[in-house]
């Protein structure tokens, strides 16, 4: 009978390649980087694989390290599962959090104050960022969990919630009835911008982008101001903005997907305490929809 497998060399190899760099896995798995080393040679030897491809400072999974990676994963999280089964413990410690600026006005807020009220323990560092900063957080080890919104895009996101998207703009404004249709969007990589801009090119509705920024406070203050015409998810609208109905002549967009990811180390235990909380509060957010809908 085979022996198993060892869960720190699963841990350790997970850390290298989530960052791409077996200097930063070490520092991530507090080990020296020869230790780290060793503890690869070995994993490869038990598997009779070759699990990374080495070029000058970069670290690349093989097709065999791909297999690996994911079935890891699962056995670190069931692993986490079982520990924290037999637990007495109270849940303490910090946890480096990011979420979309996007969210943050609106429910930041409520999903921290209440997180902190049921886990005074638990410190949370938070970082507000656009989702494709985020993700690069991800991988340079900024984050233990972060929320994003590209959903299924990404391999280890956990899909958790689809909110519808809507064109908004401001209450009594001019901007939706200029030609060509003024827009306040993200940069050119935002998810967002790319699918409304596909649906108005579709459409054959002329636009121009008119206010370009990554921060999304500011895109609101140009649609409050009625500067442009945006599009924001059911649980990122703000007071002040009108909801624009299909029939004033804008397609509907996608769906837009929110999800978690974690860090491969951030299971059981405070991870899977704000990641529970997080995806309960938006949960509750069901009844929203419809006020957004009666503001068409």
């Amino acid at each position: 009978m085979s022996s198993p497998l060892d869960l720190d060399q699963l841990q350790t190899f997970c850390a290298i390649a989530d960052c791409g760099s077996f200097t930063e896995a070490a520092r991530r798995v507090h080990k020296t980087q020869s230790a780290v080393s060793m503890q690869i040679k070995r994993l490869e030897e038990r598997l009779g694989q070759e699990l990374f491809l080495r070029d000058g400072r970069t670290v690349v999974l093989t097709n065999e390290g791909e297999a690996l990676y994911s079935r890891a994963r699962r056995m670190l999280r069931l692993n986490a599962e079982i520990v924290d089964l037999f637990s007495d413990e109270d849940l303490a410690g910090s946890i480096r959090f990011g979420v979309p600026d996007d969210y943050a006005v609106r429910l930041l807020p409520v999903i921290l104050s209440g997180f902190q009220r049921t886990h005074p323990r638990i410190m949370v560092e938070v970082s507000c960022q656009p989702s494709e900063e985020l993700l690069d957080g991800m991988t340079r080890g900024r984050y233990d969990l972060i929320v994003f919104t590209q959903g299924t895009h990404q391999e280890f996101g956990e899909l958790f919630r689809t909110e519808r998207m809507f064109w908004v703009a401001s209450h009594g404004g001019r901007a939706l009835a200029t030609d060509p249709l003024p827009l306040a969007c993200g940069g050119p990589s935002c998810c967002w911008r790319g699918n409304a801009t596909d649906v108005l090119n579709r459409a054959n509705r002329d636009y121009r982008v008119a206010y370009t920024s990554s921060n999304a406070t500011a895109i609101a203050s140009a649609v409050l101001a009625d500067l442009a015409v945006g599009f924001l998810p059911e649980s990122a609208l703000q007071p002040g903005m009108r909801v624009i109905s299909e029939e004033k002549g804008l397609p509907r967009l996608q769906d837009a997907q929110i999800a978690i990811m974690r860090a491969s180390h951030a299971y059981g235990g405070i991870y899977d305490a704000l990641a529970t909380h997080i995806v309960a509060a938006m949960g509750n957010l069901e009844g929203h929809e419809q006020q957004a809908e009666a503001a068409e």
